[in-house]
């Protein structure tokens, strides 16, 4: 579906111990760069023998789950028995396939930034249309308009941005400018 995608509710963990050694994988959603980093030093552990995070095989175990906007980091602590390339590849793989196989998931619309100029006036009418269409961040700014104008902005999810300004623009009888990041 455009503009939506499936990612997990919470962190979730799933833990397994393969030939002596201990993999626990540690699932959680993201939203960004700075939110992956944060995540990973929050749940690595430094006593650990490898704390792996989204490449290779578990980057492929995200990838068939079909979620977006998540970090797996698989944590292993060397049990004295070495797996080999494809012992590991599938030691890694598999608990983090089974971890997302477990996690809670939900469908999340994103958002697009939009902003339009209104007459003082207006503002009433635009708030109401806003709140029905349960908008997020409302930021106005007065500096940026004409005399007697004042700028909001806001996010809305991407498969009401269309439906949204068509109200706006039937319940404010005036042409408004509005603009799309």
């Amino acid at each position: 579906k455009a503009g939506a995608f499936t990612t997990i509710k919470e962190t979730v963990t799933f833990e397994k111990e393969i030939k002596k050694s201990k993999f626990i994988a540690i699932a959680g959603p993201i939203s960004n760069e700075q939110s992956a980093h944060s995540f990973l030093n929050q749940v690595k552990d430094p006593r650990a023998t490898h704390n792996c995070w989204a490449y290779k095989p578990i980057h492929s175990a995200i990838v068939s789950s079909g979620l977006d906007r998540i970090m797996v980091v698989v944590i292993r602590y060397f049990g004295g028995i070495k797996l080999g390339t494809g012992g590991l590849v599938r030691a890694y793989g598999g608990v983090a396939s089974e971890c997302l196989r477990n996690a809670p998931t939900c469908l999340e619309f994103l958002k697009v930034p939009m902003g339009v100029e209104v007459p003082f006036d207006l503002l009433g009418v635009l708030y109401h249309q806003l709140q029905s269409f349960e908008v997020e961040d409302i930021k106005q700014d007065y500096d940026t308009g004409k005399d007697g104008t004042t700028m909001v902005s806001f996010k809305v999810e991407f498969d009401r941005a269309e439906k949204l300004e068509e109200a706006i623009k039937a319940n404010c009888s005036r042409e408004l400018v509005f603009y799309k990041h």
